[in-house]
C-alpha cells in the first residue's frame, strides 16, 4: 500500500463516515462532532438510546494486519475524555474501530462497558483493540460487538507510469487555459 502523506487524516475521516453510514442504516440519527473524546453522536429513535462513539481508524500493510489498534492511552487521559464527553451529551460511551488492509476492511462497534468486561487488559498503560485471529473470532462470536467486513474488489484501479497523465498544467496550454477559467469562476 503506497499511502499519501495525508493518509492518516483521510483514513480517520473515512472510518468515521463508514461507521456513521452503518449506524444510519440501522435506524440511528448520526452527527459527526468535533469534540474532545468522541467523534460521533448516534441517537436511536425507536429505543431512545444515545451513543457517544470514539472512532479509531487504521490502515495496515500486508502482513501487519494482526497489529492491535490503540484505543486509550492512560497517560493522555483518553478514557476520561470519552467519559466526560459522554456525560456532557448524555450519551452511552461506545468504541468504533475501522481497520483497513490491502484487500478488505473490518469494522467493529461495541459499548465501552462490553469492551471493559471482556477485552480490556487491566494494568496496561495503553488499552488496545486486539486483532489476532483469536481476537477476531471472539468478536464474531460476541453478539455485543457489531462487526462488518468490507471486501475491496478493484476491477481497474492500478496506476502505472504509462497510465499517468503526461506533462503538467504549466507545460500544457489547454490545461493552463482551463485552470485560469476555473480560478475566475
Amino acid at each position: 500500500m503506497d499511502k499519501s502523506s495525508r493518509h492518516r487524516k483521510i483514513i480517520g475521516e473515512f472510518g468515521e463516515s463508514v461507521i456513521s453510514n452503518w449506524l444510519s442504516r440501522s435506524g440511528f440519527e448520526v452527527v459527526s462532532v468535533d469534540h474532545t473524546g468522541i467523534d460521533l453522536i448516534a441517537y436511536h429513535r425507536a429505543t431512545g438510546q444515545r451513543l457517544g462513539v470514539t472512532v479509531k481508524s487504521r490502515a495496515r500493510e500486508s502482513g501487519k494486519d494482526n497489529i492491535s489498534v490503540n484505543i486509550f492511552n492512560q497517560k493522555k487521559n483518553d478514557r476520561k475524555k470519552v467519559l466526560d464527553a459522554c456525560g456532557a451529551f448524555a450519551c452511552l460511551p461506545w468504541l468504533g474501530v475501522y481497520v483497513e488492509g490491502e484487500n478488505y476492511a473490518n469494522i467493529y462497534l461495541t459499548s465501552l462497558e462490553n469492551y471493559d468486561a471482556k477485552y480490556r487488559r487491566p494494568g496496561k498503560v495503553v488499552d488496545v483493540w486486539g486483532l489476532t485471529p483469536r481476537n477476531r473470532l471472539a468478536y464474531v462470536r460476541d453478539r455485543s460487538v457489531k462487526n462488518l467486513r468490507i471486501v475491496f474488489h478493484a476491477t481497474n484501479w492500478g496506476w502505472s507510469d504509462a497510465q499517468l497523465p503526461k506533462g503538467s498544467v504549466q507545460a500544457n496550454p489547454r490545461l493552463q487555459s482551463d485552470a485560469r477559467k476555473a480560478a475566475r469562476a
